[in-house]
């Protein structure tokens, strides 16, 4: 009754955020909370979401704060000149743009955290999704698959808790399977050209002057009806029509005339985040990038707890960039907004989360897939458990699978002769989907920042996520690793 009941609980919910019947935070809160009740234990709800609350509250300060540390780098122009030189590589080229977001995605994911990855991939790509009119959806995948590629670097989390389920040694796990890992990666890659082929065959090849002069022709229109026919002319022939003003500072004719004939010019006409807003902080420039490298380092050397981390990143950031006390409040404020959907979205799914395990519904889940495992799989068991972990990394956390299945299938395994160290690898080729599951806190700040909604992000992703796992899982076998 309980696996029945848990697989409608999280179908249900699925369903209900891809139609949009609730949004996301209604969701995770309201649907297990009827479920408890049908499960006849509602009177335990409260026991059950304090659980799920006290496990994930570290997660929500350290997103908070995250957001709050990565914020006033973005404010301050930390991620101008990655921004510059993406843009310089993409030339507005719908395709280069995508192929850069993966690229992106996977180099800043060797800090092993999803959500700086997010955070980091977003700020640069968001403002060039926005001006060349690109599908949000497509960056979120593409970003989110990359990252589950590269999760599964051993200080990314399901590697090592591999490693210590089944008592072995973390290398031995990853190492041989840096080919599969890489094949999963070009997958990747691969797919994001696909894709920026679509957006540049629905978009075509644009140049960032080009847009910058539409827009600018928008403004004008729009100044013309508000202010009048009169007016609006006048401001016409007073601007240029050619002038990208409002994002790059630039000025008059020379830039409408000859933009892009100098290395000035493209410069210029490269920045897409505004040069002039009031919040940089050029002469702090090499104190901000030691600052964040040295908060990666010691993420990655784990010499403080991440939420301590960041929360002490966020406090000296803000104390150093903005010292007057009311340019600290507007910080905060301006990116209040981004903290509160975050940290909501975690704590809904505490509910989530608390409910499924505290009702044991994932217990008895993963317990009726791995009974019915047919007898004649069992010398096949590696294949079947990275088979397996598709669907239970995308419904589990990567703690109750690792800790919770992960040995059982191991001890399956085993007894058809087939090393824990398969079934290690084979555990961790479904990473590309589970970075999109409704319980990774880092999804809700990918889509929070985009601004996607997360049921579009999900029937987006799934498939390709999908498609991305099975390629690791066929590169595995066909290189005799799993």
């Amino acid at each position: 009754m309980l696996t029945i009941l848990g697989f409608t609980m999280i179908a249900t919910f699925l369903v209900l955020i891809m139609l949009k019947k609730m949004s996301p935070i209604a969701a995770l809160v309201l649907i297990p909370a009827l479920f408890c009740v049908f499960v006849g234990k509602g009177a335990k709800l409260g026991d059950y979401v304090i659980d799920g609350v006290t496990s994930l509250a570290p997660t929500a300060a350290m997103l908070m704060f995250a957001i709050v540390y990565f914020g006033v780098m973005i404010d301050v122009g930390l991620f101008d000149p990655i921004v510059r030189g993406i843009l310089k590589f993409a030339k507005a080229d719908p395709l280069r743009i995508v192929v850069g977001t993966a690229i992106l995605a996977a180099i800043v994911s060797l800090d092993g955290d999803g959500s700086t990855t997010f955070m980091i991939t977003v700020s640069a790509m968001y403002p060039l999704y926005k001006r060349l009119k690109m599908s949000l959806v497509v960056m979120t995948g593409v970003a989110a698959m990359a990252n589950g590629v590269m999760n599964t670097l051993p200080w990314g989390g399901p590697t090592a808790r591999a490693a210590t389920a089944l008592k072995l040694d973390a290398s031995d796990i990853f190492v041989p399977m840096i080919p599969a890992l890489a094949v999963g990666l070009a997958f990747v890659i691969a797919l994001s050209y696909v894709l920026g082929r679509r957006e540049r065959k629905r978009l075509g090849v644009l140049t960032l002057d080009a847009v910058l002069v539409e827009e600018r022709e928008q403004e004008q229109e729009s100044e013309t009806v508000l202010v009048g026919a009169g007016s609006g002319a006048k401001s016409a022939v007073g601007s240029g029509a050619g002038n990208p003003a409002p994002l790059t500072g630039g000025s008059g004719a020379e830039g409408a005339t000859d933009s892009g004939s100098t290395d000035d010019d493209d410069d210029r006409m490269l920045k897409v985040l505004d040069p002039n807003r009031t919040t940089l902080r050029p002469r702090l420039y090499w104190f901000n990038a030691l600052l964040t490298v040295t908060l990666l380092t010691a993420m990655i050397m784990e010499w403080l707890p991440i939420p301590v981390l960041f929360l002490l990143g966020a406090a000296l950031a803000l104390t150093v960039n903005f010292p007057h006390m009311p340019d600290q409040k507007a910080r905060l404020g301006a990116h209040a907004e981004n903290v509160l959907n975050v940290s909501g979205m975690v704590f809904a799914a505490a509910v989530f989360t608390g409910v499924l395990t505290g009702t044991g519904m994932v217990d008895h889940m993963a317990r009726w897939l791995v009974d019915n495992i047919p007898d004649g799989m069992g010398p096949h068991m590696a294949f079947v458990t990275g088979l397996l972990s598709i669907p239970l990394t995308y419904f589990m956390s990567n703690d109750g699978f690792y800790f919770g299945v992960l040995p059982v299938l191991a001890e399956a395994g085993a007894a058809h002769g087939v090393s824990p160290l398969e079934i290690a690898r084979a555990s961790l080729i479904a990473q590309p989907l589970h970075m999109s599951s409704p319980l990774v806190p880092a999804v809700y700040v990918l889509v929070g920042m985009a601004k996607v909604e997360f049921g579009d992000h999900t029937k987006f992703v799934v498939k390709w996520a999908v498609l991305t796992s099975l390629a690791i899982l066929g590169a595995g076998i066909l290189f005799g690793i799993i």
